[in-house]
């Protein structure tokens, strides 16, 4: 787990550096650098704490608790500083956090009631906020810096996972046949967050945030083509809810 996470991040910043350097972006500002370190600490902590709860609680509980806390902070952030949407974009958000839930619940063999499996909801909860507040910290770069201020988290985040590692002692290395998917694990993860970030910088938060928080019914879809995995119920209505909430979102947002 850690040493997926630390490779993703250093190729996350890698590409970063590159980037800011060949289209000679500006440096940021020192207000962007404040946001950045913000962001990497809550990044980092919330990354953490819901690995840790996957791996110790119980997912079905972990992951859609995380999911749809990672989703309403930045949600009424957004409100509260942007002011409402439209009552359809409103509508798209609620449906968008519905979704997510659905999406989100895995089968649980643990029977109720049996103690040795604890849920994790603290785990939840602390990976929530730190992801949603992480999401609030990137709202808040500048416009016209997007490279340097996330070659810098992605950094801090490598720096703190790797403290981490060294505190606990944990095991990170992983099998050299898997570094290509690392690889393309944190090219993935820094196109998510330029996306996102340029998503705020052009428009609401409330709406960025929600929209990308869809990113479990992307898993699903992939899991069921590549992997063969069933669909059940509750993750074909979330998938349903989400193609819902995306037409409200896009219609309320150009009304």
């Amino acid at each position: 787990m850690f040493g997926v996470v630390l490779v993703s991040q250093v190729v996350g910043m890698t590409i970063a550096l590159v980037i800011a350097i060949a289209i000679g972006e500006s440096a940021p500002l020192p207000a962007d650098l404040a946001w950045s370190a913000a962001g990497a600490v809550a990044g980092g902590v919330g990354i953490t704490a819901l690995y840790h709860g996957l791996s110790v609680g119980r997912m079905g509980v972990v992951a859609p608790i995380t999911a749809v806390i990672a989703a309403l902070i930045p949600v009424g952030v957004g409100i509260l500083v942007e002011g409402v949407p439209p009552w359809l974009v409103l509508v798209g958000i609620a449906l968008a956090i519905a979704a997510v839930v659905l999406v989100s619940r895995v089968t649980d063999d643990a029977p109720p009631g049996d103690g040795s499996r604890e849920s994790g909801f603290r785990f939840a909860l602390i990976g929530g906020i730190g992801i949603g507040t992480f999401s609030v910290c990137l709202a808040q770069i500048s416009d016209g810096h997007t490279f340097w201020p996330l070659a810098i988290i992605r950094g801090l985040e490598g720096v703190l996972l790797a403290g981490v590692i060294v505190l606990t002692r944990s095991a990170w290395r992983a099998p050299r046949g898997l570094l290509p998917a690392m690889t393309g694990v944190g090219v993935l993860d820094m196109a998510g967050n330029v996306f996102f970030l340029l998503a705020v910088q052009a428009g609401a938060l409330a709406v960025a945030a929600v929209l990308s928080s869809l990113y479990p019914v992307t898993t699903v879809i992939l899991a069921t083509i590549v992997l063969h995995e069933r669909v059940t119920r509750s993750h074909a209505a979330g998938i349903a809810l989400a193609a819902v909430a995306v037409g409200c979102i896009a219609f309320g947002s150009t009304a």
